[in-house]
């Protein structure tokens, strides 16, 4: 069982919450988000919202601060071989009410097919707001070239 390591990211003006499924070993290692140099992530969001792409955790940290986002994974702990979604079993999932609690979000976004199933079937039944599903950022998710997954997830700016 691995133990989700990273904290969320959010403030009391944070309106939209964006959710992967659980870190990466790359993200784990780093104790950030989308860690790993080919997940696109930070390159997506930054062109969103015509930003230049930030590179330290500090940095990351401001971007999604000063954008309104808050940013954590669905799971809180999980038995996962490697960074592979689809080896994850014996969830446990996060309590995202900390985030709705205490911000302003308006709208839930998940960052691909695995964190939209373990959001719909953990955390909506819980929550009751219906999570928005943009294609996964993550380099296993070849299919969309870097100009695709812009347009898609250009929504969030919305």
């Amino acid at each position: 069982m691995i133990v989700h390591p990273i904290p969320p990211v959010y403030n009391e003006y944070s309106t939209l919450l964006i959710l992967g499924s659980f870190p990466s070993v790359k993200s784990r290692e780093e104790n950030f988000f989308y860690g790993h140099k080919k997940n696109r992530f930070w390159k997506v969001v930054s062109w969103v919202f015509d930003s230049e792409e930030p590179e330290t955790v500090e940095e990351k940290k401001a971007f999604l601060l000063e954008k309104r986002i808050a940013l954590w994974d669905v799971i809180a702990s999980c038995d996962i071989e490697g960074s592979s979604d689809s080896s994850i079993k014996n969830v446990i999932p996060n309590d995202i009410s900390v985030i709705l609690d205490s911000s302003k979000i308006k709208r839930i976004f998940v960052n691909g097919k695995a964190a939209e199933k373990y959001y719909n079937k953990y955390i909506m039944p819980c929550v009751g707001i219906k999570a928005i599903c943009l294609p996964s950022t993550s380099p296993a998710n070849a299919a969309w070239s870097l100009q695709e997954l812009i347009c898609a997830w250009m929504i969030i700016k919305e």
